[in-house]
């Protein structure tokens, strides 16, 4: 409802927009509503009401454009579908008695009319009595068109009333008082409006004449009337544009008179049919097909009236010879039979007299209406036995005429009468196709003069459907035989025709069975005749061919049926039938008609060739000599009645030499001694015959010897079947008695076929003890031919049909030697396979025909040599020389000319064929790696040949598993894209390479490395997957062969890898290798000298890189370095695994669960190879390719080990094993010097991820050994390792350290300085990494650290025992180290001018500490101690290391209280501050304090600064100088007196000539301090 709602508020305003006066929009609106109202089954009454308004309104608005107008009355129109009298009455208030009115009510009026003709009925009378009070009121050309439309549709409306008032739901009306109103009318338009009409309103009046009429027709009041109006109809045939609207009314008219039986008069008739007839027949120009198709209608209307008037009319017309009225007259005869008119059927007679009166007519359009015509008579069964023979016989005869006159064209309008002739001949043709013989009375008509058809020449093209009529009469006649026991079909009556005899029926019929096995249906037919009327032929054959037939037919029922089968079936079973027949007469008198038929059929064609095979046969099973031999003689003194004289009488010949060789032999004989042969050996000309020649007579012998009985044949072949060719061809070789070379390619071309002919004659005959004494000649002579031929053109068939003949000869005893196999093999493919391409070849052809003459000769010439390779290749049993045949195609195969390569893998798909069985030995890897990658080469015939030669040798192998598998995958190879070939040609080799020799592998792999080398890309990459293929497949097998492959392939590498792409594939294969035998490979790679070249290094990363053999690899190196590290020495052999272990780290290759491992085993390489040198081994002199500066590389093991550790580190940092070392890249540079190994090793051990304790706890496993190995650099590197891991909580938790603290212990006292350094860095760590240890083993550890302080020749030792104490101490307590303390403080404060910054900075840290440590028993010494020091850390305040200032300031703050100088505070807290103060500034503020408080330090301080004056740091001796002047200016007088004056002096003035500028003006300073002080004193300086 909501929808609804929706609706009627759309519609409603639309409505609503029809109140403006818009006339654009409304176009657009009643074009909406009138699909609306259309779609619309209820509309609500006010909806339609309001539209009635408007639409009516705007339809006779003058001032709206007429299109609106239009459409407006269209809408009120289709509103009468739902108030049809609402609109009738809004219509008829508009439409009123003696008032003109609007042309659109007129028209909504008509349309109503129509489209409402129930509902319109009712108002019709009241309309009409309207309408014609109007009339007279009508000026206007176009309202007066209009009130005949209006007409026009009125009285379709009360015709259809008056014919169909019993289906209208009201009572019936009055429809005479409609139909007067109609007359009134229509007679007031005609007589006052007709007369003087313009060519428009003619129309419309012509379009309201016929609708009118036939109204009018069914009142007989009104009939004469209404028929008196048809003249004027047809007088109106004038304008082209209005024939077809008056025919059409013409036709209502007759289908009026039809229905109300109303007689026309006979000269109306005979109008009406003249004019209809013209319509048709018009010829200037032709009648529009509307038109055509409304006159036909007449015609057949006209037929159903009166038929024998309108054949009567037909018969009268058709005597003109006026094309057109013929063609016309049967084809309306034609449309009528078709439209099956049963009062026509009656009047069959008189149809076949017509045709009869135009069968001589030799217009094409007659005779082909005539025969169209004819066919339909066939089909609709018009044709009576008595008349209907000559309608049959006018087919053949037009097809027989067409071709005829196809022949021997016109030549004005060729090309119209050449396509109206084809037009009649496949008319004929689609007539006879389409005939059905046993349509009612056909069969009486048809038998048996249809076999009349069968011989002559000339209806040779309608055999395909003359054998299908004939045998479906012939099976309906069996039929019915077997059904009623009699037959009434076929009545042999033949009258005045002459039926073939039987010798001519099996004669013809024979000659075209051969057609079928080129699957044409006049070849089936023909046979299918043979098997169907063998008593026709003779009754001996019934039983015969009853059981012979089915076997013969077999061969038809494939789809490539044999030729060469099919022709020996058929001859077998002519010779079946003759010998059966066994009549001599008969059998001559079948010779006569095989000779008698030669002139129908071509030269070339396949039935004349057949024909002479039959006719030879014929006279071979002829029993009557003379008779033979004097056929054989007529034909060979009169050839040209063959046709072709040398095909013709060699076939003849040839085939009766089957049973007649002593006759043909001998009648040849004696001809050739009749005859005088001419020196020109083309031609003869004896009494003006055209005559055979030598060289027709040398192919006569070669057929005579090829079809003579085996038997016999031997016993004769040297003298009288050889010699005659020799000497025949030795004549023609000679000019004037000299023999020459002769060049003639006729002579060459038939001593070929000849000697091919008689080697096949004597191959057949079996007799392995005959010896051809000809052969060795023969061959010679053949070479000799072949040799003759150019290189660059391929214009004769010469070299196709030597290769034929020498196949054949070598098959012949005696054998031929290897050698002469290899020549005759060579120089035939030399002759070929170097050809131009064969586009070039083509290209000096001329025509289109020579080009294909080329090509067929192209691939017959392949084709043989294929055959004849396979044949010597195969026939000889020792394996080794077959594969030296087959080697003469290597170079071709990978020949870089597209062309040649093509040649060459077709040749060799014919030499391994699938048939093929090769000898025992015969190794087929080399071949395979030769051929199998062309499975991707570059043009899809040289795919397919590569391919299924591949399967060939598989299947001479007898490996014919997977052969249908394979020919399924081959037939992809056709695809242009390159993915799908290399997709297939891996499947293949998946297949493939299971079969190839295990032994054979190593050459497979050598062809494919050859591929790889020198092929395009494509095949390029099929050779690698072969490659691959066949290692995966073979692998585990290959370890007897390993050493030579593997050496195979490092000597392809420097070539192949120019090649990326087959690079690629090669390191593939190692890795494949690898994957089964890694050690042996391995241990190959590891024997290459050092440093690796860059071969060797991609070859370990392809290993690496490979995920099958990655693991492995890893694995297999480690075991090799434990193993040559076994004994804690590094060799050369040591260095070279780690060279290999650098370039697999260096892929990526994950280490993670081989990372303790490999990490301790480098490490130890790196200790053990420490300041080793390698000796350069001599390059190796197998080819490589060097990179510039290669060979001058000179390897240092340790820098070699250190670089693959190196990368080891960087791979476990990404694999979150270890993380950035403290030192950088400078770890790897200390690691590798033997000074600062140690170093090294510490910032290594710094670097481990200790997170990964699982990971460290192995590697500490495997360093244990270390702390005890013999190797010194060893043991160092370990307690290296250990001294820094010692710091670690975690791993003194999980790991085992506390053996490694004993072992620290015990390194301590070694006499290695380093090893001692290491081991007390160990146990000052652990003060880090377990400080209970450190407080349960305090003695012992404080004992061996505090001896590390007396090793005063290594400052190294020294420092890091100050550390460690420092480190243990900060675990300790007073009590701790209450026996130690003095010597530890002692100790510490002889390092506080050390030169080495760290070993002052550190003796000042652990100072500090000994502060905090220091007990009561220690306080007084401490604070001497304290006294002693001061001086050195005030001074190293400014030390050029502002760590050890800041410690010095921190330790003062710490060691003033011991002193009681609390007061200094103040001033050392402005060393804190950022800007620090002047030396000079802090000095006298901090003396000034200090002076105040206890002169005594202070006078200490002057007694020690002394010593600072000759340091070697300028800001010591700067600050010292400027501490000893604070000094001066804060002493007593007392102590000033004390001063060494003297020497301070000298001192102060030697500083004054210090290179330093603040030394000497501290120095000076200093000196005038002291000089006022010994002024303000009165004290001498």
């Amino acid at each position: 409802m909501e929808e609804y709602g929706e609706m009627l508020g759309d519609i409603n305003l639309t409505i609503g927009m029809l109140s403006k006066e818009d006339n654009i929009s409304k176009e657009d609106i009643y074009g909406h509503l009138t699909s609306f109202i259309q779609n619309t089954d209820i509309l609500d009454d006010t909806i339609v009401q309001r539209l009635i308004y408007y639409t009516s309104k705007d339809m006779r608005d003058e001032e709206i454009p007429r299109e609106i107008r239009m459409l407006a009355g269209e809408v009120l129109v289709s509103l009468a579908a739902h108030d049809f009298n609402s609109v009738m009455y809004e219509v008829q208030s508009n439409f009123r008695i003696l008032e003109l009115p609007n042309e659109f009510v007129v028209l909504a009026l008509a349309e109503l009319a129509t489209s409402y003709v129930s509902q319109s009925i009712p108002f019709m009378m009241m309309t009409l009595l309207t309408m014609q009070t109007m009339l007279r009121l009508v000026e206007d050309e176009s309202m007066r068109q209009t009130f005949c439309l209006a007409l026009e549709k009125f009285s379709k409306s009360i015709y259809k009333y008056v014919n169909h008032w019993k289906d209208f739901p009201y009572p019936k009306l009055d429809a005479n008082r409609l139909s007067d109103k109609i007359f009134m009318l229509f007679r007031y338009i005609m007589e006052k409006w007709a007369p003087q009409a313009s060519p428009m309103h003619t129309l419309a009046i012509i379009k309201a004449h016929g609708p009118t009429v036939s109204l009018l027709l069914h009142r007989e009041d009104l009939c004469e009337f209404a028929l008196s109006q048809i003249s004027w109809l047809l007088i109106q045939y004038q304008d082209k544009e209005n024939d077809f609207y008056i025919t059409q009314s013409l036709k209502q008219i007759l289908i009026a008179t039809v229905l109300y039986d109303t007689v026309l008069p006979k000269n109306l008739r005979r109008s009406i049919l003249s004019s209809l007839l013209h319509q048709i027949c018009k010829v200037p120009e032709p009648p529009i097909k509307e038109n055509k198709l409304e006159a036909s209608s007449c015609f057949l209307i006209l037929a159903h009236a009166n038929p024998v008037d309108l054949l009567d009319f037909f018969d009268e017309q058709i005597r003109s010879t006026n094309e057109a009225v013929r063609t016309g007259i049967l084809t309306l005869l034609r449309s009528t039979i078709n439209a099956e008119e049963p009062k026509f059927r009656n009047h069959t007679t008189s149809i076949e007299k017509t045709i009869k009166l135009v069968m001589g007519d030799l217009s094409v359009k007659v005779r082909k209406s005539t025969l169209l015509l004819i066919q339909t008579m066939c089909e609709k069964g018009y044709i009576e036995a008595r008349e209907g023979w000559p309608l049959i016989d006018y087919i053949f005869s037009q097809f027989a005429m067409s071709n005829r006159n196809l022949e021997k064209p016109v030549k004005s309008n060729s090309q119209e009468h050449e396509n109206g002739e084809k037009s009649v001949q496949e008319t004929s043709l689609e007539i006879l196709k389409s005939l059905d013989p046993l349509v009612i009375g056909m069969p009486q008509v048809l038998w048996p003069r249809i076999l009349t058809y069968v011989v002559p020449e000339e209806y040779t093209g309608t055999l395909d459907y003359l054998f299908n009529i004939i045998r479906i009469l012939i099976m309906a006649e069996e039929k019915k035989k077997r059904d009623i026991q009699e037959s009434t079909a076929l009545v042999i009556s033949t009258g005045a025709v002459k039926l073939p005899s039987p010798q001519q029926l099996l004669a013809r019929l024979l000659v075209i069975s051969i057609l079928a096995s080129l699957g044409q249906l006049c070849g089936a037919g023909a046979i299918g005749l043979l098997k169907i009327m063998p008593e026709l032929i003779h009754p001996k054959l019934v039983e015969m061919w009853k059981t012979r037939m089915p076997a013969l037919l077999q061969p038809l029922e494939g789809s490539n049926a044999s030729i060469v089968l099919w022709e020996t079936m058929l001859l077998q079973l002519l010779k079946e039938s003759l010998w059966k027949i066994s009549d001599v007469a008969w059998t001559s008198q079948l010779s006569r008609d095989f000779s008698l038929q030669m002139g129908s059929y071509s030269n070339s064609s396949m039935e004349k060739k057949f024909l002479w095979k039959a006719l030879g046969t014929t006279l071979a099973s002829c029993q009557d000599k003379d008779f033979v031999s004097s056929q054989i003689n007529e034909f060979l003194v009169t050839p040209s009645l063959l046709g072709d004289q040398r095909q013709g009488t060699t076939s003849i010949l040839g085939f009766c030499a089957e049973n007649h060789l002593d006759i043909v032999l001998n009648v040849l004989k004696t001809f050739q001694d009749k005859e005088k042969f001419f020196l020109n050996r083309c031609k003869g000309i004896f009494s003006g015959k055209k005559s055979l020649t030598k060289t027709d007579l040398i192919l006569i012998y070669g057929a005579v010897a090829l079809h003579a009985p085996k038997q016999q044949l031997l016993a004769r072949l040297d003298q009288d079947i050889m010699g005659q060719i020799l000497l025949l061809y030795s004549q023609c070789c000679q000019v004037l008695g000299v023999s020459v070379i002769n060049k003639d390619m006729d002579l060459q071309m038939s001593f070929t076929r000849s000697i091919t002919e008689v080697g096949i004659a004597i191959q057949d005959a079996e007799d392995q003890k005959f010896q051809f004494t000809y052969k060795e000649m023969l061959i010679g002579f053949m070479l000799n031919l072949i040799k003759d031929e150019p290189l660059n053109t391929l214009a004769s068939p010469v070299r196709w049909k030597v290769l034929i003949a020498i196949r054949y000869l070598s098959k012949l005893k005696p054998p031929l030697s290897l050698n002469d196999h290899l020549n005759i093999l060579e120089e035939n493919i030399r002759r070929l396979l170097p050809l131009p391409p064969l586009e070039k070849l083509k290209s000096e052809g001329e025509t289109d025909k020579d080009k294909e003459r080329i090509k067929f000769l192209y691939e017959r010439s392949m084709d043989a040599l294929g055959k004849l390779l396979k044949a010597m290749i195969w026939d000889d049993t020792d394996a080794r020389n077959c594969e030296e045949m087959f080697n003469l195609l290597r170079m071709w195969l990978v020949s870089q000319k597209e062309w040649e390569r093509e040649r060459a893998f077709q040749v060799t798909s014919k030499v391994l064929t699938k048939d093929i069985e090769a000898p025992q030995n015969f190794r087929i890897g080399s071949l395979l790696g030769l051929l199998a990658p062309h499975s991707c080469d570059t043009l899809p015939t040289i795919r397919q040949a590569a391919t299924s030669s591949t399967i060939g040798l598989l299947c001479a192998k007898g490996i014919c598993q997977e052969v249908d598998r394979l020919q399924g995958l081959q037939e992809g190879l056709d695809s242009e894209d390159e993915q799908v070939q290399i997709k297939i040609s891996s499947k293949i080799a998946k297949i493939v390479c299971k079969f190839i020799p295990s032994e054979e592998i190593q050459a497979f792999l050598e062809e494919t490395l050859d591929g790889l080398e020198t092929l395009n890309p494509m095949c390029t990459k099929a050779c690698g997957i072969w490659m691959i293929s066949a290692l995966k497949e073979h692998g585990a097998l290959l370890e007897d062969q390993l050493l030579e492959i593997l050496s195979t392939i490092y000597h392809h590498m420097p070539v192949l890898r120019q090649k990326e792409e087959s690079f690629q594939f090669m390191l593939e294969a190692i890795s494949q290798i690898a994957s089964f035998h890694m050690d042996a490979v391995v241990n190959n790679l590891l024997q290459k000298p050092l440093p690796f070249d860059r071969d060797t290094k991609t070859l370990w990363k392809a290993l690496a890189e490979n995920p099958a053999s990655s693991s492995k690899l890893m694995r297999a190196l480690i075991r090799k370095l434990e193993a040559r590290l076994e004994d804690d020495v590094a060799g050369t052999d040591a260095i070279s695994v780690a060279c290999a272990m650098y370039e697999v780290i260096l892929t990526g290759a994950h280490i993670t669960h081989l990372y303790p491992k490999l990490f301790t085993l480098l490490l130890k390489l790196v200790s053990c190879s420490l300041g080793q040198k390698m000796p350069i081994s001599n390059l190796s002199q197998r080819r490589r390719v060097m990179q510039l500066g290669e060979r001058q590389q000179f390897p240092d093991p340790c820098r070699l080990s250190t670089a693959t550790l190196k990368c080891l580190q960087a791979q476990a940092m990404k694999e979150g094993l270890a993380k950035e070392s403290d030192e950088g890249d400078n770890l790897w540079t200390l690691l590798s010097n033997a000074d600062t190994h140690h170093i090294g090793v510490c910032a290594l051990a710094r670097s481990m991820a200790v997170w990964q304790h699982g990971i460290i706890l192995d590697i500490m496993e495997h360093l244990l050994s270390s702390l005890t190995s013999s190797s010194e650099n060893y043991r160092i590197t370990g307690m290296a390792f250990f001294s820094e891991l010692m710091k670690e909580p975690i791993l003194w938790k999980h790991g085992n350290l506390r053996d490694v603290l004993n072992f620290m212990d015990q390194s301590a006292r070694d006499s290695n300085a380093i090893l001692r350094q290491m081991a007390i860095r160990g146990l000052g760590n652990t003060a880090s990494g377990a400080p209970h240890k450190v407080r349960k083993h305090k003695q012992i550890m404080l004992e061996c650290i505090i001896r590390g302080l007396y090793h005063l020749a290594r400052t190294e030792v020294v420092c890091e025992s100050l550390k460690a104490l420092k480190k243990i101490l900060e675990l300790l307590t007073e009590r701790d180290i209450s026996f130690y303390f003095k010597e530890i403080v002692l100790q510490t404060r002889t390092f506080f001018e050390d030169e080495q910054d760290d070993v002052r900075l550190t003796a000042i840290l652990l100072f500090e500490d000994l502060a905090s440590l220091t007990g009561r028993r220690w306080k007084i010494f401490f604070a001497e101690e304290v006294k002693k020091s001061m001086i050195s850390f005030l001074l190293h305040l400014w030390d050029p290391n502002p760590k050890i200032g800041a410690a010095c300031r921190d330790v003062l703050v710490i060691c003033i209280p011991f002193l009681g100088l609390q007061e200094l505070y103040g001033i050392l807290d402005h060393l804190l501050e950022q800007d620090l103060p002047r030396a000079r500034d802090f000095y006298r503020q901090f003396c000034m304090k200090l002076a105040k408080k206890n002169q005594e330090i202070l006078w200490i301080l002057h007694t020690h600064s002394f010593t600072f004056f000759t340091s070697s740091w300028e800001m010591i001796r700067s600050a010292a100088v400027k501490l000893t002047d604070a000094i001066i200016l804060h002493l007593t007088n007392q102590y000033v007196e004390l001063l060494d004056r003297e020497q301070l002096t000298m001192r102060l003035q030697a500083l004054r000539q210090d290179p330093c500028i603040s030394v000497q003006r501290a120095a000076e300073a200093t000196l005038q301090t002291l000089l006022r002080r010994c002024k303000e004193i009165s004290i001498p300086l």
